[in-house]
């Protein structure tokens, strides 16, 4: 799958589903479905500062090589993936969570089927 901020964009969901979330205990993981042979994301928060999505990948699925402008933290919960952060290798699994600097190529491939969370940091520091 090709990332890029139309990914992102496509992850909406209405603001009223991301509302009905607010103030509760959540398990991250049970939040977004395995999808047969695809990637499909939910956007549980989204504000100026950042966004959260949770993804779900089929076996044999990832992202294609890109770079974000923004600080991006990936935590898996659930599964085993590859990722690659400027030309390194890590496999991660279920409570591993990365650090994308902004800028810097990365992408990620699944092991098995796994799921993470993925969090934008749009504001920069001062």
């Amino acid at each position: 799958m090709e990332f890029n901020s139309d990914t992102l964009k496509k992850t909406e969901k209405s603001g009223t589903k991301r509302d009905e979330l607010r103030g509760k205990v959540l398990t991250l993981k049970d939040l977004v479905d395995y999808q047969d042979g695809t990637v499909a994301s939910r956007m549980i928060v989204n504000t100026k500062a950042g966004s959260i999505t949770l993804f779900s990948f089929d076996e044999d699925e990832g992202l294609s090589e890109h770079t974000a402008p923004f600080d991006a933290v990936v935590t898996i919960l659930d599964g085993e993936c590859e990722v690659w952060v400027q030309g390194v290798t890590y496999q991660m699994k279920e409570a591993d969570t990365i650090i994308f600097p902004a800028g810097v190529p990365h992408a990620l491939s699944a092991i098995t089927r796994f799921k993470m969370s993925l969090t934008m940091i749009r504001e920069k520091e001062s």
